[in-house]
């Protein structure tokens, strides 16, 4: 069992630096670890992988030091139980547009007496080789739970959202939430910024942590000012694609 660094760092008051991983490279979890990033997030929504290949990447998080969440595709029990046994230290949902069915997340991703999450022997519990009553507290206590605000259906239902207790992090999907206002991909507009400061208001007045994406290091550091502590910059995509263009066109200028 493996303690939370994220936690630790929401709980003097700090911000913290993540990016996403689309690519199946335990690799690239490592170098963003030794750049100095906090944590990643492996990417099983708009990425290729699935709960085996993203046990390779969460063990590769481990061994360097930063936090492993997984973004995965949908709520199932079945979706939030197979990345949790696997190690993840959190999960990102996509689309928590309501209390409701952020209660049926934390209901599958905790034991009780908070929820109903499945009881087995895998690697999160060390393969069984930890004393489960210890393992069923560390998880309760140390699994994230980040879930999307990309709709305007949940800026709505904030404040609702934001009363249940087992949520962690609120994050602010600009990119969907600027479709869902009828402005795709529009994410500087004065609306995104409206519903940016919402989430950090509503956030802070429940406790929760506000998380947002942003596209680079100097967009990161503003939001950071802005009272967001969970910011993701980038992918490794395209991070990946911009330094390569970068040196493609110094080279033939």
């Amino acid at each position: 069992m493996v303690d939370n660094k994220l936690k630790k760092i929401f709980a003097r008051g700090e911000a913290a630096l993540g990016s996403f991983i689309t690519c199946n490279a335990p690799d690239l979890v490592e170098i963003y670890a030794l750049a100095g990033f906090d944590f990643v997030i492996i990417d099983n929504e708009h990425g290729p992988m699935g709960q085996e290949s993203s046990q390779h990447l969460i063990r590769a998080a481990e061994c360097r030091g930063i936090t492993p969440i997984v973004r995965i595709p949908n709520s199932d029990e079945s979706t939030i139980l197979h990345i949790l046994d696997v190690g993840a230290h959190g999960i990102q949902i996509p689309q928590v547009n309501d209390a409701e069915t952020a209660q049926a997340i934390v209901r599958r991703a905790k034991y009780k007496p908070a929820g109903s999450r499945g009881v087995a022997f895998p690697r999160a519990a060390d393969y069984g080789l930890t004393d489960l009553g210890a393992y069923f507290e560390h998880e309760n206590s140390e699994v994230m739970i980040v879930t999307h605000c990309e709709n305007t259906l949940c800026l709505e239902n904030l404040d609702a959202i934001c009363q249940i207790p087992e949520i962690d992090v609120i994050f602010l999907g600009p990119y969907d939430m600027s479709q869902s206002m009828g402005i795709t991909g529009q994410v500087t507009h004065p609306r995104i910024e409206e519903a940016a400061k919402k989430v950090v208001a509503t956030a802070k007045k429940y406790g929760k942590v506000a998380g947002i994406f942003a596209g680079n290091g100097s967009a990161a550091k503003e939001r950071a000012k802005q009272g967001f502590q969970y910011v993701a910059v980038g992918v490794d995509t395209t991070l990946f694609g911009a330094v390569c263009k970068q040196e493609a066109q110094a080279f033939k200028s």
